[in-house]
């Protein structure tokens, strides 16, 4: 595995003839919430319709791996004003989204091709979300803090507003702090420690605020206990909908969030795994960068980690490239897909990056000494990984086909005993409809054999898609 390669060797200045391109750059932070937005607010979908919305999201990955870089520094005059309202509108437009989602699935079954989307498009905007709450959460007026701390409560993980600012912060790059991923941590490793870990952090920070950091749950302070104050308002939040939705509204809302969670993981998982701090202070090669285009524009700048972490209070478009940072060679999405998909990928990429910078564990050791991390896997992919590629798919394909089938229909019958007649129905549609997805894959792939073009392979596999799916309407009945 050969080390990151650097675009360029100097990071120019912005000119003030660029700072019209730099607005109209940021504007792709709308892109993601906008696809959410425009998914929920047209259901419920027939089943062609909802996978179209897939495709959106397949392009943003697929700019954010390609190599184009932003690593211009900002100007320092630039006015706050537009990238202020930005972030404003990026939350009226999540919250627009929980809205629409909720109504969605008031109206609708739980097993359909809507809850699929919700794991994928509602969970994935909230997540970009938890992006917007953690710019606002660093500002020092105590108005948007609150902003901020409502948008963490509504995925359930307020909590992070503590531990954040004043936990992981304060201890980055250290052993104390649960937001840091050791060398040769794998994601799933560090997703089992970290997500308690933290809450335990934030409420001991909290309880040390208010005199004790060992008081009893039942010691009248604890009513001022900021973490305890985000478990009442993301739980409120959560039963509400129950109470005016319904169960499948309130499944589909906790289920957006737990996708919104898993994936603010993965990138704190990749922001700082296997860097060790250097003494007291916090430096730039404490943190992963990306120089991607993509991820510095659509996604609140996130893409230069490092300097956040050495100047927390800045802006999101002040935010500068740090050369002593290490540098990962593509975005955050395609990062995050690398991280829950292929983990051992990325952690041989960044093993590598670690090892030509001399950081982490490469930093006092000779290369000998050092063990290059290898993952483990679990007992259910080394089951997987044992499959023949030829019995891998029809096996998964199987699985949710009958997952699905069974699921509505035991949903049809009001959740009563299940009619094997009914299930026999349903099992044969979601059959032709995979067989279908199936079909449409296979020529997307021989289109793209042919042609060597994404673009074209992926378009002409849509189309196909939605005109055999418009087709099928009648004798699918969906």
């Amino acid at each position: 595995m050969t080390t990151v390669d650097k675009p360029f060797d100097t990071m120019p200045e912005m000119a003030p003839s660029e700072v019209s391109e730099i607005w109209l750059g940021h504007l792709m932070s709308l892109l993601i919430p906008l696809t959410a937005l425009a998914y929920v607010w047209t259901g419920p979908h027939v089943w062609y319709n909802g996978l179209l919305f897939i495709a959106p999201l397949a392009i943003f990955t697929w700019m954010d791996s390609r190599p184009r870089y932003e690593r211009r520094q900002p100007v320092e005059t630039l006015p706050s004003w537009p990238f202020d309202l930005l972030v404003y509108l990026v939350v009226a437009i999540h919250f627009l989204i929980l809205a629409g989602l909720v109504r969605l699935f008031s109206e609708q079954s739980f097993f359909s091709i809507d809850t699929v989307m919700v794991f994928v498009l509602v969970g994935g905007n909230s997540g970009f979300s938890i992006i917007t709450a953690h710019e606002l959460i660093h500002r020092q007026e105590p108005g948007r803090r609150l902003l901020g701390r409502l948008l963490l409560s509504t995925v359930l993980y307020e909590h992070f507003y503590t531990e954040h600012l004043r936990g992981h912060h304060v201890r980055v790059g250290t052993p104390e702090d649960p937001a840091t991923a050791h060398f040769g941590e794998t994601y799933r490793s560090f997703w089992r420690r970290t997500v308690p870990a933290q809450f335990r952090s934030a409420w001991r920070l909290e309880a040390r605020r208010l005199g004790d950091s060992e008081m009893s749950l039942f010691d009248p302070r604890v009513l001022g206990n900021r973490v305890l104050h985000g478990i009442a308002v993301g739980w409120g939040i959560a039963f509400a909908v129950l109470f005016f939705f319904g169960p499948v509204a309130f499944f589909a809302y906790v289920l957006q969030a737990f996708v919104a969670v898993r994936l603010l993981e993965a990138v704190n998982y990749f922001e700082h795994w296997g860097l060790k701090r250097k003494g007291s202070r916090v430096h730039a090669s404490d943190s992963w960068d990306t120089y991607s285009w993509f991820t510095y524009y659509g996604l609140i700048g996130l893409s230069r980690h490092a300097d956040h972490h050495a100047q927390p209070m800045r802006p999101y478009q002040q935010l500068r490239v740090r050369e002593d940072a290490p540098v990962l060679p593509v975005g955050y999405l395609p990062l995050i897909d690398m991280v829950l998909g292929r983990n051992a990928d990325f952690m041989e990429l960044a093993t590598a990056e670690l090892k030509a910078r001399g950081l982490g564990p490469f930093a006092s050791e000779s290369d000998e000494a050092i063990e290059i991390p290898v993952p483990r896997p679990s007992g259910a992919a080394r089951f997987w990984a044992g499959l023949s590629p030829w019995l891998q798919w029809p096996v998964f394909l199987g699985g949710l086909l009958l997952l699905i089938s069974t699921g509505a229909a035991l949903e049809g019958g009001q959740w009563g005993d299940l009619q094997w007649g009914d299930f026999q129905g349903i099992a044969i549609r979601n059959g032709a409809i995979m067989g279908i997805i199936a079909a449409v894959l296979a020529v997307r792939y021989w289109v793209e054999t042919r042609v060597q073009n994404g673009w074209i392979s992926w378009g002409c596999g849509l189309m196909l898609l939605f005109g055999v799916g418009a087709l099928s309407l009648p004798w699918l009945g969906v």
